[in-house]
């Protein structure tokens, strides 16, 4: 399978990188990203010399790259991890998300009707979704009703999926995923801001009250799903991939303040951000029972393993931080 992965560069698309190519010896990757701040290609640079693999920068809006990209390559289906992602951003620069999240992935979409491409799947987010009650799950069929500009923006470009499917009869999917961690990605997330933030010996800062409920899923927990919707997901079908495994982001501090044996009063509050969502969590039950997927690392694990993954690699997040700071 020849497969064109986009933002490739980022957090999960390069970890799904190293999946594809370790557990497909047949794979040919071609990776396309703009490399914006969030970024980063020593995230693969154990493959740079690997021959099936092949990285292209350059952004998803441009149709005419994209185009040669598939032609020159052969490529057999797209997956699509490009996208602004930070709800922080989204609230200050909603412009910049729209046209990565929304006119991105037409353009991509455009391009696989024309070149006929044989799947294409979108990396969505439970965000989509909305702000849940205390207790309850959203299934596939629930209604979308984001709150935040980057949330608006994945959900209109599942619409735009949903009806390249309906109209010209696209084969795709999409997946919608709950919140991930592990090493590499970017010092703003939550849990690599609270790490990084400890290691060097900042505060560590909570919006609101910090019980704001998120569910977290391990990196590699996810790409293995992302490779069975590829593979065997039906056309036309969304697919929640959770590890029912809520915590709050209080806890999560607390967890970070002990693993680093930090201070008590490590922790501060600040004020909650704009449209801040109360909780998440999706029904991972559809991709369970129908690609039989499950999670295979437990929160404990892979978050101790994270943290250390931060503790041990110094080098690769400090000149990160200073990148967001100025941005």
């Amino acid at each position: 399978m020849n497969l064109l992965v986009t933002g490739g560069a980022g957090f999960i698309g390069s970890h799904f990188i190293h999946y594809e190519l370790a557990h497909d010896s047949a794979v040919q990757i071609v990776n396309l990203d703009l490399l914006t701040y969030a970024a980063d290609l020593d995230n693969l640079d154990a493959i740079k010399d690997e021959r099936r693999y092949v990285f292209v920068q350059g952004n998803i809006t441009n149709r005419e790259l994209v185009t040669e990209l598939v032609r020159q390559y052969r490529i057999d289906a797209i997956v699509n991890f490009a996208a602004e992602s930070h709800v922080d951003r989204s609230i200050r620069q909603p412009d910049v998300f729209i046209a990565s999240n929304v006119q991105g992935v037409a353009a991509l979409l455009a391009v696989s009707r024309a070149c006929h491409i044989g799947r294409f799947l979108q990396v969505s987010t439970d965000e989509v979704y909305g702000s849940l009650g205390p207790t309850g799950y959203s299934t596939e069929e629930a209604a979308l009703r984001p709150n935040s500009p980057y949330a608006a923006s994945k959900a209109a470009a599942d619409l735009l999926v949903r009806a390249a499917v309906a109209t010209y009869g696209l084969d795709a999917c999409a997946t919608r995923c709950a919140n991930n961690y592990g090493p590499y990605q970017f010092p703003e997330k939550l849990i690599p801001l609270m790490v990084t933030n400890g290691l060097l010996g900042e505060k560590l800062p909570l919006y609101g009250d910090g019980l704001n409920m998120r569910d977290w899923l391990a990196v590699q927990d996810h790409c293995r799903a992302i490779d069975l919707v590829l593979r065997r997901g039906q056309t036309g079908n969304v697919y929640n991939v959770s590890g029912r495994s809520e915590h709050t982001n209080r806890e999560i501090a607390e967890r970070i303040v002990a693993a680093l044996h930090l201070p008590d009063d490590a922790i501060v509050t600040v004020p909650d951000r704009l449209g801040d969502d109360r909780r998440y969590a999706v029904d991972p039950t559809k991709i369970m029972t129908e690609l039989g997927w499950r999670p295979e690392v437990s929160f404990d694990d892979g978050l101790q393993a994270t943290i250390q993954w931060y503790v041990d690699h110094e080098t690769w997040w400090r000149p990160l931080k200073k990148r967001a700071a100025l941005d």
